[in-house]
């Protein structure tokens, strides 16, 4: 798997998580405990830091990114969906977070909360907890969302990271 150092930005990668083969790790990138990052995901941490709590999953084609002021912090038991943005921005703990959606610098999604998939969530935006954001730009309807709603996609992601870790093999060159 391409996993690199920049300079003396070095990865942090729980022996627990599972990154597949065709992911991109870059430079000051801290994955947590059973958390999954699939293919074609990028995490680049060149300019500063990217944080990814435990038991979380990061979809296919996600690109994640910071920049030097804004670090990208994601936090427990969250579903990040296929081909989501998130630069400089911070997702709580047990958030979904939609596919094809954009968080931008700044913005803030509180615990439980859904970002809807194809929802743009502009800079500054504090998006409360349980709140869903849904549109472009988002709109916001807060206590949409019930505790633990997203306990089984968590759930599913963790199994299938501990079925690739011990499964997964390569046919061809």
């Amino acid at each position: 798997m391409p996993i690199y150092a920049l300079g003396d930005r070095i990865p942090t990668i729980d022996p627990t998580a599972f990154v597949h083969p065709d992911a991109v790790v870059i430079g000051d990138v801290t994955i947590g405990a059973e958390s999954t990052i699939w293919p074609s995901a990028v995490l680049r941490g060149d300019h500063g830091a990217i944080r990814i709590g435990a038991q979380t999953s990061i979809q296919d084609g996600t690109v994640i990114h910071c920049t030097g002021q804004h670090p990208t912090i994601i936090g427990d038991r969250c579903v990040v969906g296929h081909n989501a943005h998130l630069e400089g921005c911070t997702v709580d703990d047990n958030c979904l977070i939609g596919s094809g959606s954009v968080i931008l610098h700044r913005a803030h999604v509180g615990s439980g909360a859904l970002v809807a998939a194809s929802a743009m969530v502009p800079n500054d935006t504090q998006i409360p907890p349980l709140a869903m954001a849904l549109g472009i730009p988002c709109k916001i309807r807060e206590n949409a969302v019930e505790v633990g709603a997203f306990d089984y996609a968590v759930d599913l992601y963790i199994q299938d990271g501990h079925m690739y870790r011990s499964d997964l093999r390569r046919l061809s060159d």
